[in-house]
């Protein structure tokens, strides 16, 4: 199962793992009247309801917003006197690995046309030359030798000074291995037994750390190798990563809830959970909002089936408001509780009177400011924008802090701009025609010692499934794949209870290269 967007082929041994195979001998579609009501519109929810409908499954989706998308969501504003345009949670990058959630993108365009290849991927610093993480050979050693070979930051030499043992563990990645040596110490503390420069540290490490919504000091290590293994040592695609041509919405969200219309699912936005209960052998849901059924608001509805597809503090909130769910289910509700959600993000979208200058880059990571960790210019992204730009000589520029320590979204974008302006310096005089700002705490965290305290996709009760980008996986995924992955394993599990197949999910080879070689200690201690 290839993509075709994959730029280079990659020895078998780093080839795509089948991760679950459909069972030849159990029929593709359940017999009649399976039904499942899936809480939550984004990544996970969606992905969970697709699979559900194409074996027809009567699928109602549940979500509080008036859009579908979670942190991937997409919905218009009116840019001044300019006309509307869509805006967005933020930048995402599409890895070329991420095979569940292209699977499921495919079902509304095949040929993922709506995607483009992002040529360049550069981390840049106030203080330090550029790096560009993109064109490395896709299997180690060999990027790492390239990255080396190549890097203005690390250099052979740096590299052959790094702690061996701290070095072997990023390329030993193995789940219960290294959670055992690396759960209880954050990532800060492990970055620097590695012994590497600050210089090196702060070019190839603290962006790619931030990109997973935390500080160094409160992402486990664990979490950090398990995810440089994902992205850089274990993927068989190589780094490079794909965008939109157009908006989210008009992309990903309106072709796949005509998917869903198509297959009988039920889509219905403004509709929020606010409790759950066990009703015999199924579920019972509370809903409120614009999309409730009854004209007071209130509506009750009930299937057998039910996905719990939120972010974890929507999670955790619903969770610890439903009494009798959290006694039929007590691990669920204790898992619930102790869910942490990260610091806030901040997304800033400036619609500049100017361009940008020739030579910035569509994405760019950014290393060493206090709040900016990434600069994309939608103005050359995607069409909406880039048409904007045309017709009015301006720029489209959006600012993302990964985790922002600002009081509030005004204060954000300010502090956002305010470092742009230090960086790209033309930015500084532009005029602001219009700007969309937003602070939020939804992403989940992965501080220190908490591998194996998350809830996972199967609950001790019956009918009853988690998914999100936040929840214990059997495989190795991150980000939008963790999100996707979840939510078809939940609907897997809800096939399996039917008798039916379920549905394939491949992945990244899910050990790495020195998973079998014992830490160096350990070895002399032994001979």
């Amino acid at each position: 199962m290839s993509d075709p967007l994959t730029s280079r082929a990659a020895p078998f041994r780093m080839r795509p793992r089948r991760l679950v195979a459909p069972d030849p001998l159990l029929p593709r579609v359940p017999g009649p009247g399976a039904e499942a009501i899936v809480v939550g519109g984004g990544v996970a929810g969606v992905s969970a309801a697709t699979v559900l409908a194409e074996r027809d499954v009567r699928v109602t989706v549940l979500e509080a917003a008036d859009h579908l998308g979670g942190r991937l969501g997409a919905w218009p504003e009116q840019v001044a006197e300019h006309g509307e345009q869509v805006v967005e949670h933020g930048f995402h990058a599409f890895f070329r690995h991420y095979y569940t959630w292209r699977s499921i993108l495919r079902r509304a365009d095949p040929a993922l046309s709506f995607l483009r290849p992002v040529a360049s991927y550069p981390v840049i610093s106030a203080s330090w030359p550029d790096e560009d993480l993109s064109g490395l050979p896709a299997a180690p050693p060999l990027n790492l030798l390239a990255l080396a070979l190549r890097s203005k930051s690390l250099n052979p030499r740096e590299l052959a000074r790094a702690d061996p043992d701290t070095g072997r563990a990023l390329l030993a990645y193995d789940r219960a291995a290294t959670v055992a040596e690396l759960d209880h110490t954050d990532a800060a503390t492990f970055l620097g037994r590695l012994g590497l420069g600050a210089r090196t540290r702060s070019m190839l490490f603290e962006a790619f750390a931030r990109s997973f919504f935390c500080n160094q000091d409160e992402l486990s290590a664990a979490e950090l190798v398990a995810m440089f293994h994902y992205y850089f040592l274990g993927n068989p695609e190589g780094i490079g990563f794909d965008a939109p041509r157009t908006d989210h919405a008009t992309a990903i969200w309106h072709p796949l809830q005509r998917y869903l219309d198509a297959h009988g699912a039920q889509v219905r936005t403004g509709s929020r959970v606010t409790g759950i209960e066990p009703d015999g052998d199924g579920w019972s849901v509370t809903v409120t909002g614009a999309g409730a059924g009854s004209g007071a608001g209130v509506e009750r509805l009930g299937a057998r089936h039910l996905v719990l597809a939120l972010d974890p503090g929507a999670l955790r909130s619903l969770i610890g408001s439903s009494p009798a769910a959290a006694t039929a289910a007590p691990q669920l509700a204790r898992r619930c509780a102790a869910l942490r959600v990260a610091p806030p993000f901040a997304v800033s979208r400036v619609w500049f009177d100017r361009d940008v200058a020739a030579h910035r880059a569509v994405f760019s990571a950014v290393s060493g400011q206090p709040t900016l960790d990434s600069i994309a210019v939608y103005s050359r992204l995607e069409e909406p924008s880039a048409r904007w730009a045309r017709e009015t000589g301006g720029s489209v520029v959006e600012l993302h802090s990964y985790s922002c320590r600002q009081p509030d979204a005004v204060s954000a974008a300010q502090a956002l701009r305010d470092e742009l302006a230090t960086l790209w310096p033309e930015t500084a005089d532009a005029t602001i025609l219009h700007t969309h700002g937003r602070l939020e705490a939804t992403a989940p965290s992965f501080p220190p010692g908490s591998a194996g305290t998350r809830p996972g996709v199967r609950t001790e009760r019956r009918g009853l499934h988690v998914a999100g980008d936040f929840v214990e996986l059997p495989y190795l995924a991150g980000l939008m794949e963790r999100s996707s992955m979840s939510g078809v394993l939940a609907a897997n599990d809800i096939l399996a209870e039917l008798g039916a197949a379920a549905e394939p999910i491949l992945g990244v080879p899910q050990r790495g290269l020195l998973a079998d070689v014992p830490p160096l200690g350990r070895r002399a201690r032994s001979g």
